[in-house]
């Protein structure tokens, strides 16, 4: 099956049976707090959508990854100073209990400033390329977490 058909829920089935519960639970906190958006998987990640990626999460070795964008994490910034973060993404260490209130936190804000983006700068992203090197940051910052 590709990953355009596969959906969160398959995903977290295929991951390793000790992370599950930790990834459901990432899951059904981004639901409840952004039940309006598309779920997909984007990026070969669970991404949930509006018009564009609102906020991704995967497994890691060592931790949960949590790609909510550069914006996010500067508004946050003072409630992510005991994670570790890059430009646009935020590691929950496996160890540690997930703060599943500021992830529905940064969740809702995403949301909320995607949507406020897509009403301001109609035709921004003119075919999927565009939209897609608009997400190049998230990216980059995905692989150079993995590494940890």
């Amino acid at each position: 099956m590709g990953q355009e058909n596969k959906t969160i829920e398959k995903y977290i089935s295929e991951q390793d049976e000790t992370i599950r519960p930790r990834l459901e639970l990432i899951h059904k906190t981004i639901c409840a707090a952004i039940p309006d958006a598309e779920e997909r998987i984007s990026w070969g990640m669970p991404t949930f959508w509006k018009g564009r990626n609102i906020i991704h999460f995967a497994p890691a070795r060592k931790h949960i990854g949590l790609y909510p964008g550069p914006e996010a994490i500067e508004a946050f910034a003072d409630r992510l100073i005991d994670y570790k973060t890059s430009k646009g993404a935020i590691q929950l260490p496996n160890d540690r209990d997930l703060p599943l209130d500021l992830i529905a936190d940064i969740a809702r804000w995403s949301y909320e400033k995607t949507g406020s983006k897509l009403r301001r700068e109609p035709g921004r992203y003119k075919t999927s390329r565009d939209l897609h090197k608009a997400d190049e940051n998230v990216i980059d910052n995905v692989f150079y977490l993995e590494e940890y």
